[in-house]
């Protein structure tokens, strides 16, 4: 199985709610950083499971959606506590609607809140 993998960092903010979790209910920032890996066995006639350069550009204008704003006032995180576990799957739902490959078995998003706590959906492709 190939993978191919970009990541690109970003600032921006949420504030959590339903629990108390001191700092974390209080609106701050985050410098996230954002992997996404595709996945599938066989490669193109030019050699490549992805082109990375469409994959930077449907990446670039997501992170460019979610940078400097804030997650609890977007429509995508409308009821949701903005987890980084529902960030990863939310990025991912963005990433799936804009990719056409027609080799990849899976996308996996990885979202790192900090330099030490990450979360992170994949499903397979189809």
């Amino acid at each position: 199985m190939y993978t191919v993998a970009v990541e690109r960092t970003f600032v921006a903010q949420h504030f959590l709610f339903g629990g108390d979790w001191g700092p974390e209910n209080l609106l701050h920032s985050h410098p996230y950083k954002v992997e996404v890996q595709l996945q599938g066995s066989t490669l193109d006639a030019h050699g490549y499971l992805v082109d990375i350069v469409d994959i930077e550009a449907h990446l670039d204008e997501i992170v460019a959606y979610f940078r400097d704003r804030t997650l609890n006032d977007l429509p995508e995180f409308a009821g949701l506590n903005p987890s980084i576990e529902h960030f990863s799957r939310i990025f991912w739902q963005m990433l799936r609607m804009r990719l056409t490959a027609p080799n990849l078995q899976a996308l996996r998003v990885q979202i790192w809140e900090t330099d030490i706590a990450w979360a992170a959906y994949q499903e397979a492709w189809g």
